[in-house]
């Protein structure tokens, strides 16, 4: 194996970086591939266009009819950009894409054939819902499943294939992916948001969900990483002792971006302007060999599926660079994780950011509705929003090397705190002259136009106001971000129709005035919204004990975060706003927990290979190089010996010390993992995976970390952290 080792560090110190041709401007090669409003012009009828943008700005149905003229334009166009085949792209509820692939071609008789594609072939296709995580809703001699055609996602080539995105439900009807609560979450935030907004503008007719992702990775050279067993199996590495030199210079991030790193960012993002992903920021993140990249921000669902996409494409970009993405949250112990920041905003269909302040006390009166509405939203439903983020990859990252803690709270910095604290003091009821005044010039009206440069970063802070949004940070980089937006658009459409129907109550009980009534129950909400906010460092224990007393949830594993998910409170909020029905919410709280049991069970099988197969084989051989050593002192001095050879004798009893508690604590791992297997209910199954198997991989871990460093190199058989993370 070391062997091996030895052969990786030097193929990839002799890789050259890939020759990257760009010759047109990314303007006018921006979404060439994608089935664009641009393109549905030239390949469609209008009564087809016509049709698709009506299902796009206002959720109409498109008629079978239709389907067909719309599959015909689509076909040709597709085969007019190299298409061979199509397939309904859809997002289960696995963490991966998945695609079947079905080709346009069909014969028709006398040794002849067509390219055919349907309505019917567009609209609805059926995969198998029995394969898929599906919580029990699917049995297996129970196999089907539909995808149906979502338009307000439009259709792209990679590749010679037509990728069709798709919602994926079950024969009977419930949801078994990841698109679609989304979309109806974002029915319920646009139908909420809507009304609210006709306190100030009546001409409001659709309120967007606005996402923007940041992507964060690692890149390791493919052959460094193909010889790590636990990367290719876990896509991170279980073991290794950290490097003498990690991120403690800060001479990463946002330095120069090394050559093949280079190349392989500028041939993705080729990629990515011909798919129409809006990629615009690429930079070196603050662990070596760690990246950074961001799109401009765009509506949620067609963001969430740009990054799914991203990620596939990530994929297959870096193995025609020799590379290997990791997008584990914690692939490397001791320096910083990945997380993919959420950036969510709300926007009208006037062109107005309902989290951007304005010029006026009006719009920003409105902005305010919005933000604290969005903090009262937070502090109702902390928990069921750690929930969201909760998975055994990202249990890794929340808390350590500048990540958010796994208690959420919301920072909005010095400034607006100071409006919300003048805002706690209006008076209840009926506003005096004098104070309508006082607020309107100088609270409201003194919000700056632009807050951008004005609100400081709370870099441990999970929620924070950074301008003109919410940066949701603890998101982790391996999730799909579908998970968040669906709970933060559901929490919030709720908080914004229990925020109308009590203003309306004021102004029709009360006789208050329209803005009167706003500003007393903003104030009723920001008194109930103090346990939530937060201004200091998120990692410190006194912020522990703090957040004790205020209530919050302080949910560290995953086991102990997703049990929220199917709490009352949380059933009947997604049932009253029909983004998931109970069956719908049950099932994937089982199919998470299960999906966690099965990965620390595969991260300890994994361990157990490779301390017993690799680690303790090669320290053995190294002692036995050591014992023959020591024979050879003997045989020389004699009796003296020992005096020649005790840092010898001391090598070989710390190596079998280090041996025997491996191996006592693989043969421990192996016995509570049988014993968590036999577990039937699958929530204790994951507690004592959680508190009785992982524990053992830090012990174990541990005894292989000090071989590492007691073993000559040259019989260590795993690439090393050194290797790993600074091989460029």
């Amino acid at each position: 194996m070391s062997t091996l080792r030895f052969h990786a560090i030097k193929e990839s110190l002799n890789r050259k970086p890939i020759k990257i041709e760009e010759l047109e401007r990314r303007s006018a090669i921006f979404g060439q591939n994608v089935f664009n409003e641009d393109t549905m012009r030239q390949f469609l009828t209008k009564e087809a266009f016509n049709s698709v943008m009506d299902a796009i700005q206002n959720g109409s149905k498109i008629d079978r009819v239709v389907a067909d003229h719309i599959s015909t334009g689509m076909k040709e166009w597709a085969i007019s950009k190299g298409a061979t085949h199509y397939t309904h792209w859809f997002q289960p509820l696995t963490g991966a894409t998945a695609e079947k692939h079905d080709a346009f071609f069909e014969p028709i008789g006398g040794g002849r054939a067509i390219e055919k594609f349907g309505g019917g072939q567009l609209v609805q296709q059926e995969p198998d819902a029995s394969s898929f995580p599906n919580g029990g809703i699917r049995n297996t001699f129970e196999a089907r499943g539909y995808t149906a055609w979502d338009p307000t996602s439009p259709a792209f080539i990679y590749g010679t294939t037509l990728c069709i995105p798709t919602v994926f439900v079950a024969y009977t009807g419930e949801a078994l992916d990841y698109k679609t609560p989304l979309l109806r979450a974002l029915q319920a935030i646009d139908s909420a948001a809507v009304d609210v907004c006709k306190y100030f503008d009546k001409n409001v007719k659709k309120v967007n969900a606005s996402l923007g992702w940041e992507q964060e990775y690692f890149l390791i050279d493919r052959a460094l990483a193909t010889s790590r067993p636990d990367i290719l199996m876990t896509g991170r590495t279980l073991l290794g002792h950290s490097s003498a030199k990690g991120q403690q210079l800060d001479d990463h991030y946002f330095g120069t971006i090394p050559n093949r790193a280079m190349a392989y960012m500028r041939d993705l993002e080729t990629e990515c302007m011909l798919l129409g992903i809006p990629v615009k920021t690429r930079h070196n993140e603050v662990a070596p060999n760690q990246f950074e990249l961001a799109p401009i921000y765009d509506e949620a669902n067609l963001a969430v599926d740009h990054n799914s996409l991203l990620m596939d494409v990530m994929d297959k970009i870096a193995e025609r660079h020799n590379f290997k993405v990791l997008f584990h949250e914690k692939p490397f112990a001791g320096v910083n994780g990945s997380g993919k920041h959420n950036n969510w905003s709300l926007s009208t269909d006037t062109g107005v950011n309902l989290l951007g302040p304005g010029k006026t006390p009006m719009s920003n009166l409105q902005f305010l509705t919005f933000f604290i509405n969005t903090i009262k939203a937070v502090n109702d439903n902390e928990e069921l929003l750690r929930a969201t983020i909760a998975s055994a990859s990202n249990d890794h990252r929340l808390g350590a090397n500048e990540a958010p803690p796994a208690i959420i709270s919301v920072f909005i910095g010095e400034q607006l705190t100071k409006v919300l604290n003048e805002l706690e003091n209006v008076t209840t009821g009926k506003l005096s002259p004098e104070e309508k005044t006082d607020l309107k010039l100088n609270v409201v009206g003194k919000i700056p136009e632009i807050l951008l440069d004005n609100t400081d970063r709370n870099r441990t802070s999970p929620f924070a106001f950074t301008g003109n949004k919410f940066e949701f940070r603890a998101v982790g980089s391996k999730a799909n971000c579908a998970s968040p937006m669906t709970v933060l658009n559901t929490i919030m459409a709720k908080q914004l129709i229990d925020f109308k129907a009590e203003v309306d109550a004021l102004i029709e009980k009360k006789s208050l005035k329209k803005d009167e009534a706003i500003f007393n129950v903003l104030r009723e909400y920001i008194k109930k919204s103090k346990n939530i906010l937060f201004e200091g460092n998120g990692y410190s224990e006194e912020w522990e004990k703090e957040a004790k007393k205020r209530g919050l949830s302080n949910n560290k594993t995953t086991p102990e975060a997703l049990k929220v998910k199917v709490s009352k409170k949380a059933i009947k909020l997604f049932e009253e706003l029909g983004v998931m029905n109970k069956i719908e919410s049950e099932a994937r709280y089982e199919i998470e927990v299960e999906e966690y049991v099965l990965h620390i069970q595969i991260e300890g099988r994994v361990l157990g290979d490779i301390a017993r197969n690799h680690v303790v084989p090669t320290a053995v051989r190294y002692q036995n190089i050591l014992i023959e050593n020591v024979k050879g002192l003997k045989e020389i001095y004699g009796s003296d010996f020992k005096k020649f050879a005790k840092e010898q004798l001391n090598l070989i009893e710390d190596i079998s010390g280090h041996i025997e508690a491996i191996n006592s604590n693989v043969t421990k791992m192996t016995d509570e993992r049988r014993s968590a297997n036999n577990v039937s209910d699958v929530e204790k199954k994951a507690h004592a995976y959680c508190f009785k198997v992982k524990p053992l991989f830090d012990e174990i871990r541990y005894h292989c970390d000090k071989l590492e460093l007691l073993v000559d190199d040259e019989l260590w058989p795993l690439t090393k952290y050194r290797e790993l993370l600074f091989t460029k």
